[in-house]
């Protein structure tokens, strides 16, 4: 079985549609998203300065991708890897002043909080299963096996607004250390 939480080589990187450029300014909607630490998580709510990593689906062990084509979907391969890396930079990235650090996919909150487990995140995830969220902000998606899944994208929150969006994300190994530069960049 192939090991998720590698990179393969030849992946190829997702453009940039340009299907985020409407989110830098905008306010979150008040909408509590189930949390894999048993909470509700309303983005819009908590002061300060909030991470969120957006990703597709993170791999179930021992199963087989969502589609043999997944490798080749520009933007799917690398969720575990994405989270991984932010597990390992979620001290650095408190330090740089984000409040809080979320994960966030479509997938249901019982297989993420297998996830968060398995891959031993200091951080909750969060389900938008149901795609209010995504449908209210207007994020970027993209359809797979009869699907609705998120892009990968980095939002940074500041008091329920959208400060800084990273997007397109690639390579999603990467990611955290993407946000740690914005966050380094744009200290509050």
């Amino acid at each position: 079985m192939e090991d998720h939480a590698l990179m393969p080589e030849g992946l190829p990187a997702p453009g940039d549609d340009g299907a985020a450029a409407h989110l830098p300014g905008l306010a979150l909607p008040p909408i509590a998203l189930p949390a894999t630490d048993g909470t509700r998580v309303a983005l819009h709510a908590p002061p300060g300065r909030t991470v969120v990593y957006a990703y597709p689906r993170t791999a179930e062990p021992g199963r087989p991708p969502l589609t043999p084509d997944w490798n080749g979907i520009p933007g799917a391969r690398g969720c575990t890897p994405q989270s991984c890396a932010f597990r390992d930079h979620f001290g650095e990235l408190r330090a740089l002043g984000a409040d809080r650090v979320f994960g966030l996919s479509t997938q249901s909150t019982a297989y993420q909080r297998e996830m968060v487990e398995r891959l031993h995140l200091p951080f909750p995830v969060l389900s938008d299963e149901g795609l209010a969220l995504a449908t209210a902000l207007r994020l970027p998606t993209m359809e797979v096996a009869g699907l609705t899944l998120l892009k990968r994208l980095t939002l940074v929150i500041d008091d329920g607004r959208i400060a800084g969006v990273l997007y397109p994300v690639f390579p999603p190994d990467r990611s955290a250390e993407a946000a740690a530069e914005w966050l380094r960049a744009n200290l509050r």
